[in-house]
């Protein structure tokens, strides 16, 4: 059984998508544990609901890594998934579990990605310039914001008419379709057909 550590600064509704995917039966993973660097997030809650284990560090631990590698490492996790998590991964942390830390960014990368561009702002940016297509990129985490190798992308209309909150709603489906079985498919369980 594959251990899955989630990283989350924010709501967590992708957080208890991923959670709740891999608590069905038959799954080859399970989420350990979620992270996060915010006290006051409701990923907190999401998590205790759901029998999660929740771990709370702050700015200057996430950038120094050294304890949160420890707190990894003792417990025994296997894949890093990003889901919201506003703070850059420490590079001891990427070398650590380098081709095992994925992202998902709500657009098609590299439009409109890198620092700073997360949630609606990145869905303002989409409805400002004009664009006719958006989506998600599922991606590897280097140390560069937004910049690891693509594994997945998700396409969806935006319509003349759409507001970002328009567009928001669009790519969260996006994200609750795909990511959790992205994650199975690509490090999990990659030898099995996921359905």
């Amino acid at each position: 059984m594959k251990k899955i550590a989630i990283f989350a600064s924010g709501n967590g509704s992708n957080a208890e998508n991923i959670i709740r995917y891999f608590q069905m039966p038959g799954r080859d993973g399970r989420v350990e544990l979620v992270v996060t660097n915010r006290r006051d997030a409701p990923v907190v809650g999401r998590a205790a609901r759901l029998g999660v284990d929740c771990e709370i560090f702050d700015r200057e631990q996430f950038r120094d890594g050294a304890r949160v590698i420890e707190l990894l490492e003792r417990r025994g996790i296997d894949v890093v998934v990003l889901a919201g998590f506003l703070l850059m991964v420490a590079p001891p942390l990427i070398a650590r579990y380098r081709g095992r830390i994925v992202n998902i960014h709500p657009s098609l990368l590299p439009k409109f990605g890198g620092k700073g561009m997360y949630g609606r702002h990145v869905h303002e940016a989409v409805v400002a310039a004009g664009e006719k297509v958006t989506g998600i990129t599922i991606h590897h985490v280097n140390e560069h914001y937004d910049d690891g190798a693509v594994i997945f992308t998700a396409s969806v209309a935006v319509e003349p008419t759409d507001s970002a909150d328009d567009v928001a709603r669009k790519v969260q489906e996006l994200e609750q379709e795909h990511f959790a079985a992205v994650i199975d498919r690509e490090f999990i369980a990659p030898s099995r057909q996921i359905d």
